[in-house]
């Protein structure tokens, strides 16, 4: 067992730590407060190959493994998840769904965009709608509908929650074709944003990740044609589901990186800062809780490598992937707790960046699986 990273998934790691101090650090209180949209960091991680680095060359991406993207996701995160969130979607659900489960002529016409994350010079990233306000942790009970006619498909409903929303040029859209089949009668289509009968509605004003482009999409009599959807007749929910597996891992790294930005930040802070005539760090009581965010945060690191290990060896990563996830995320809300606590009253103050990753670390514990999701799916692994 190797616990050592490869030379090029250290180089990844550098490049993804400059990346993160050099050009998201700088503004990302103001995009915090403002809710702007990061898209010049997009674009910047586009020429990077950090908006599909996990898929083929073939299709534009960079081929890379999932140990690679988790070091990336851990390293962006540190810094703002708003950006880490839409390069998640865009790498663990969108572009690995596509090339999965999506077809040659599907692959070529949009996976190869969302894995170079341009399109002409402009930021070329989609989205995942899945969610819808009756179906959260039960995906199975899909109200947005896809009626058959002729050689179409017409969507009708609306999807909530939905990251990269206003942003993304393509959505996967999952709906249901047929309820007497229930979750059997799911499909899922690749759908262009600007295929008219799509409403993207206001961005949410949310706690955490206000970056990040969270809006309602309805849809009236949208038309999509037959060849945009992905795998057989019913292959929906089994597609979302199998994705999100995945997506799981990604949202791990972020709460993993959330969670690691906080811990240094707060020793940095213990190192500086005197109380009783020395750095609170020499405190037993600061001590104890940077020992053990450390102890916390590098178990949430090893799990969620492992998950990575497994799923790169095509090996079953669900209950792994689930564990992670619940570590990670809990480990990231806790953690920077603490770490607003070691800062005391400066933890308050939003120009340390501890309260915003502490907001920030409240949504892995909710997004693509709920904790308590998770738990069930570990539950009935080894109960089985």
């Amino acid at each position: 067992m190797d616990f050592n990273l490869t030379e090029e998934q250290l180089m990844i790691q550098k490049a993804a730590r400059e990346f993160a101090q050099q050009q998201c650090l700088p503004g990302v209180i103001e995009r915090d407060e403002l809710q702007k949209f990061p898209r010049e960091q997009l674009l910047q991680l586009a020429d990077l190959g950090f908006l599909g680095m996990m898929t083929s060359p073939k299709y534009g991406g960079a081929g890379m493994d999932t140990i690679s993207y988790i070091i990336a996701m851990e390293e962006i995160s540190k810094v703002d998840a708003s950006v880490s969130v839409a390069v998640s979607v865009n790498n663990s659900l969108v572009c690995w769904g596509l090339e999965h489960y999506g077809n040659e002529a599907q692959k070529i016409q949009y996976l190869t965009p969302l894995a170079q994350g341009k399109k002409d010079g402009e930021l070329y990233i989609g989205a995942f709608l899945l969610s819808e306000p009756e179906a959260g942790s039960d995906a199975t009970r899909q109200h947005t509908t896809a009626i058959e006619q002729g050689d179409h498909y017409i969507i009708n409903g609306v999807k909530n929650w939905i990251t990269n929303g206003s942003s993304a040029s393509v959505y996967l859209v999952i709906a249901q074709t047929d309820d007497s089949k229930g979750h059997k009668g799911i499909n899922a289509f690749i759908v262009d944003k600007n295929t008219p009968g799509i409403t993207v509605g206001v961005k949410e004003n949310k706690m955490g990740i206000r970056g990040s482009d969270t809006h309602a999409i309805s849809f009236m009599d949208v038309k999509v044609h037959k060849e945009n959807r992905i795998g057989e007749d019913g292959f929906g929910f089994n597609f979302a589901m199998k994705t999100l597996n995945g997506g799981r891992i990604g949202i791990a790294a972020q709460a993993l990186g959330i969670a690691s930005g906080a811990y240094e930040l707060a020793l940095a802070y213990s190192k500086q800062r005197k109380s009783f005539g020395k750095p609170i760090h020499e405190h037993q009581a600061i001590q104890f809780k940077l020992a053990e965010m450390a102890t916390r945060i590098q178990t949430a690191r090893l799990i969620c490598y492992q998950a990575a290990w497994e799923k790169d060896n095509d090996m079953d990563y669900t209950t792994t992937a689930a564990m992670a996830k619940l570590h990670a995320s809990d480990t990231a809300m806790w953690a920077t707790t603490e770490a607003v606590q070691v800062h005391g009253g400066y933890g308050f103050v939003k120009e340390y960046h501890v309260e915003r990753l502490m907001r920030d670390a409240k949504i892995t514990q909710i997004y693509e699986g709920t904790s308590e999701i998770q738990k069930m799916v570990i539950g009935r692994s080894i109960t089985r």
